[in-house]
Parts: structure tokens; sequence; C-alpha cells
């Protein structure tokens, strides 16, 4: 072997090694980043479940309005439930609460981010300025300006690149159906137990299932790239199916209008089977 092979080969192997480092870091930085998943149980008293999710539905339409990018409305998500893990709110500032967390995250992730008078506004003044102002600072305080958080979409990115490996079955509808699952799991607060990269693979799998039921949805390269195995997340697959299943009959719809367009693929109509193939939960030679 050159010289010249050798530098190549070695350059190679540590550029591996320094992915592998990165996506270590990565899932040690999401337990520390994740909210309680008791805090409706032991900290709140004046709000629920429910007002948590009705909450999220209506971000989705911000989000929307402003054509956020999808990490702001995951980031918001993030804030919000990290701050209600520690902090007791009553219901008439819970909107205060999203607007303020939104704010925050606008101003992370987006280009050009809304102004502080817009989030007024879309709470049709509710608020005053110096009142979502005071609820940032009350909010980046408390997180102690710890902004950087792996959520599902963050995920998402590296393991549906894994997904799309083979021409089995369209990049853009599974990406588009991973991102519907995955999106409608923010309404769900007694899904917070699973980790963001646990929702994430959770998805890709039952993404894959619903495209083409017939055929195992996991494999050995989604395998590697997400450390995880089929019997992993079986039981986040099964509470997300369920989700899927019942969302059409739901009265928070934001999420499933937005995946219901043609820029979308409709990926809201799609069907998917009452059951998975228990064997689909099989790990690899068992």
């Amino acid at each position: 072997m050159t010289s010249l092979m050798l530098i190549q080969t070695t350059m190679i192997h540590n550029f591996a090694l320094h992915l592998l480092v990165i996506s270590t870091d990565i899932y040690i930085a999401e337990t520390k980043k994740r909210p309680s998943t008791d805090f409706m149980e032991k900290i709140q008293k004046d709000i629920n479940a429910s007002m948590r999710s009705i909450l999220i539905d209506w971000l989705v339409e911000v989000a929307e309005e402003y054509h956020l990018v999808p990490d702001t409305l995951y980031l918001t998500v993030n804030y919000i439930d990290r701050y209600l893990s520690g902090n007791e709110i009553n219901r008439q500032r819970l909107q205060l609460l999203g607007v303020s967390c939104m704010l925050i995250a606008a101003k992370y992730e987006e280009i050009c981010a809304p102004q502080v008078e817009e989030f007024c506004y879309i709470t049709d003044n509710t608020y005053f300025m110096d009142e979502v102002l005071q609820m940032e600072a009350d909010v980046l305080k408390y997180l102690k300006y710890e902004m950087t958080a792996p959520t599902v979409k963050c995920f998402m990115r590296r393991f549906i690149r894994a997904a799309q490996g083979s021409d089995e079955v369209p990049a853009l509808q599974l990406e588009f159906l991973a991102s519907y699952v995955a999106e409608i799991s923010l309404l769900e607060y007694s899904l917070l137990c699973y980790a963001p990269s646990l929702i994430a693979a959770s998805a890709i799998f039952l993404a894959k299932f619903i495209l083409q039921p017939a055929k195992r949805p996991w494999n050995a390269t989604l395998d590697h790239y997400t450390l995880y195995k089929p019997s992993d997340i079986s039981d986040c697959v099964k509470a997300l199916h369920r989700l899927f299943c019942t969302s059409s009959g739901n009265n928070l719809p934001a999420i499933r209008e937005k995946y219901s367009q043609h820029k979308y693929k409709f990926v809201a109509k799609k069907y998917c089977p009452a059951s998975i193939p228990a064997e689909y939960f099989q790990d690899a030679g068992n």
C-alpha cells in the first residue's frame, strides 16, 4: 500500500470514527434535554394532557401560518414540556407559554423569525408584548439558555436516509408519511416516555409498514444507523399505530389536515392495516 493510499485509508477511518462519536454524543444529549414524563401528575394542578394537546395542535397552525421550519415546531414543544416539568402554570397562561416558546425556537431556527408583535396578534392580542417578553425571559432562565436539544426531527433526518437506501418505496412518500407519524406523536403526553430517537425510528418503521404491509419494515441497515432493533421499538410502534388508526376521528385536525395536502402526497389519508404481524418485531437471527 502506498503512503497516499495509507493516508486516505486512515482519513476515511478517522472520519468514520468521528461520525460514530457524533452519533453517540447526540444520543447522550437527548437524555439530558428531555422533559419529565410525569409533570402533569406531579407538578401541574390547573392544566392537563388534553389542554397540552389543544395548545400543540394550535401551534401547528401557527407554524403553518408563518411558514416555520419543522425544527421550530419540535423545539417549541421541547421547551414547553421542559418548562412545565418544573413550573406550575395556570390554564390562562398556557397559550402565553406556547407562543413564548415558539418565539424562542423561531429565533434559534429561522432565518427571519416572526416578531413578538406577530405572536401577540396570533393570540387575538390576548397577551401584551411585555407579557410575552417576560415569559420568554422566564423560560430562558429556567432552561439556563440551553436551547439546543435533539428532537425527533433531528434523528429523523439521519434515519430516513438509511430507510431510503432502496428503491422499493417512493422516497418522498416515505419521508412525508414518517414525518406525519412523528408529528402526531407531539400531541400525546403519554408518548413522552419514549426518547426522541426511539420515536423517530418507530415512525419510520410504521411508515414503511403502511407503504408495504407485506414486507418486513426493518433491516440490518436501519439496525446499524438507528442503534435500535425491532424488539426495542415494538411498544412505541404499537402506540404510534393506534394513534395513526384513530387520528381521523379525533378533534385535533391541524396535523392531519396539513398532511392531507397535495404537497405532502396526501399521506394522512393512507390506509393503515389494523394490526402489525408479530414476526415483524423479531430481531434478526431470532
